[in-house]
């Protein structure tokens, strides 16, 4: 006999009328924790619809700000937040409550590296993927595989969007899929554009994937690696149930990207800009103004300060970690930060 029903709030009744769901789902969704790592367009797309599905805790990991280029596909932005250039983690914990104070949302302002991965990621049941790199990715498989937890890979650009579930012991990871990033040319938000139909079918789906497994209708999750190109009408899908005998990382349990082999500093998707890691050490945003300002121009909130000189501007957060922009040259980058912040 199953369990009775619970009482569901007014707010999730239809969701809860959905037989996939029912209110016993509801129930599990209101205790559930999902970490987002990412909060631009497919990770602000994301929250907002687990959100206001009443997922209970959300964990948001972002590293970047608001600018305006972001609002035309970032559905948690808006024109005050770009023009203050406020952190995206941030600004959508904020929005967020806005339109459901019922639930718990985490809002971090960092870059997940192999440092502060398993702090940020714990208690998450599930991870979502909403970044914009492959090496951020990779550290995610590795984590999620140690710890056998189930992540989602989304990605989308121009009208292509991707989405893959991985399932550790039951299906591929990442590496059995990609055992080496994308090489040569690689198309990015900045090069080939971006729909934000794209954008939201990625987080769609895979949201409704994270739904299946919280609810624990877990073998209706799909086994393939989907891809669609919404402007030709293209539709592929790969088989994914069976992890790769040799793989480095599921079958092996090296985990080089946890360990943060080799890792680079890494360009940012849709600017010519380079992110710089410091040695974690605080930063005291107030007294760097007044250090920078007979230097550039400089704005300055509590939560980043922004710098900019001729073709260059810094944004600087609080753990001393930077963003320069007007430059896809590490060295140049580097340098500038040098100058002005120190090294």
């Amino acid at each position: 006999m199953s369990a009775p029903s619970q009482v569901v709030a007014e707010r999730y009744s239809r969701q809860a009328l959905f037989a996939g769901i029912g209110p016993e789902g509801q129930q599990r969704l209101s205790r559930a924790h999902v970490a987002v790592v990412g909060a631009g367009a497919t990770g602000a797309a994301a929250a907002s619809l687990l959100a206001r599905a009443g997922v209970g805790t959300l964990t948001l990991i972002d590293r970047d700000f608001v600018e305006e280029s972001n609002l035309q596909r970032q559905v948690l932005f808006d024109e005050a937040d770009a023009r203050a250039a406020l952190p995206k983690a941030e600004v959508a914990r904020r929005k967020i409550a806005a339109f459901n104070s019922e639930i718990d949302v985490r809002g971090h302002v960092t870059d997940l590296v192999p440092g502060n991965i398993h702090e940020l990621l714990r208690g998450a049941e599930i991870i979502l993927d909403a970044t914009d790199n492959f090496e951020t990715r990779y550290l995610l498989n590795d984590y999620a595989v140690e710890q056998g937890k189930p992540w989602i890979y989304a990605a989308a650009v121009g009208a292509y969007a991707v989405t893959m579930n991985i399932l550790p012991g039951k299906t591929a990871c990442l590496v059995c899929i990609f055992p080496q990033p994308p090489g040569g040319v690689v198309e990015t938000c900045d090069t080939a554009g971006i729909l934000n139909s794209a954008v939201n079918l990625a987080a769609s789906i895979e949201v409704t994937e994270a739904l299946k497994w919280i609810v624990g209708a877990h073998e209706a999750m799909r086994r393939t690696l989907l891809s669609c190109d919404l402007w030709r009408n293209e539709w592929s899908e790969i088989a994914t149930g069976q992890r790769h005998p040799d793989c480095a990382v599921c079958a092996r349990h090296d985990f080089a990207h946890l360990r943060g082999e080799g890792r680079p500093h890494i360009t940012l998707c849709g600017r010519n800009s380079v992110q710089i890691h410091e040695r974690a050490r605080p930063v005291d945003l107030a007294e760097m103004e007044t250090r920078l300002r007979p230097h550039g121009e400089v704005r300055r909130n509590p939560m980043l300060l922004r710098f900019q000189r001729g073709d260059y501007t810094l944004t600087l957060f609080p753990d001393g970690r930077a963003i320069v922009q007007g430059t896809s040259d590490m060295a140049l980058a580097r340098s500038f930060y040098a100058r002005f912040i120190g090294s």
